[in-house]
């Protein structure tokens, strides 16, 4: 059933909305999408393949009424969506509003050759004629540049957009042979004005969770229940002191997630639920 529509501004709270919580492969929920609200400003953090659908399903929104995205990084449950979302703002807009509508996108300049090279140029590139050349990430999106922060203890960008803050780090997802973040393929987590660290796609990263925890009033964590793999195992996540896992909410996880025990987390993020910050 869909829901009422989310109000995309708020009093000045933090807020974060799921539009969905499951993994790449969850089959009863949607995948691990959701919304940065404060003020005038959202932010949608990834697009993957339920996007679209999830958007209207969850939060009673439309691809038109997104503003700013933030991908984490290229695996399709996280980018998915953005192909439907490019070409829908550029035809669907150019009708409606009379001139194609851009999508502002968080990105760096390095990610950005990796997304629009290896996944986005195929099926964004030919869809028209424009005087003779072929078209390009410029032409759907608006690029906006986190400022470099720090090369060490791993790669640091921030950027604020309106009033909300992104401190925006680079995590160790894939491949699981990589010894550090470094040598992994890029992949990024947030830590959201100062207080709300949500961990992106990586594997186990006991120096990550010691780095922000003393920041973070709250963790937001991917999740797997089997060992080894790209993501953080719970048998692992479980040696964490109480007081982390404490103010820890597990994310991204697969549809046997009532399967597991958790008693010593702060619980399993929800689709379709807001979670405020005063």
């Amino acid at each position: 059933m869909t829901q009422s529509k989310l109000n995309l501004s708020n009093s000045g709270k933090l807020e974060l909305f799921f539009i969905g919580i499951g993994s790449a492969f969850a089959a009863t929920m949607n995948q691990t999408n959701f919304l940065i609200i404060k003020g005038d400003t959202h932010i949608m953090v990834d697009f993957g393949m339920t996007g679209p659908r999830a958007l209207f399903q969850t939060a009673g929104l439309g691809i038109l009424d997104i503003e700013v995205i933030f991908p984490t990084h290229s695996h399709a449950d996280h980018i998915g969506g953005l192909e439907c979302l490019a070409l829908l703002n550029r035809y669907a807009g150019q009708k409606i509003f009379g001139q194609p509508k851009k999508t502002n996108v968080i990105i760096t300049e390095e990610y950005q050759r990796v997304l629009w090279d290896a996944t986005l140029r195929g099926g964004l590139e030919k869809n028209e004629e424009s005087g003779g050349r072929n078209l390009n990430f410029g032409d759907y999106f608006n690029a906006i540049r986190p400022k470099w922060k720090t090369h060490q203890p791993r790669e640091i960008f921030e950027i604020s957009i309106g009033s909300i803050n992104l401190e925006i780090f680079r995590t160790k997802h894939i491949p699981d042979s990589a010894p550090s973040w470094e040598t992994s393929f890029i992949s990024y987590g947030l830590l959201v004005d100062g207080r709300v660290f949500i961990s992106g796609d990586t594997r186990f990263d006991p120096e990550l969770i010691e780095m922000y925890a003393p920041r973070a009033e709250i963790m937001f964590h991917d999740v797997q229940f089997f060992s080894e793999g790209v993501h953080a195992p719970l048998d692992k996540l479980k040696t964490l002191s109480a007081k982390i896992k404490e103010k820890m909410i597990l994310i991204h996880y697969a549809d046997n997630w009532n399967q597991q025990e958790i008693n010593d987390f702060s619980g399993w993020a929800r689709q379709g639920k807001s979670y405020i910050f005063p």
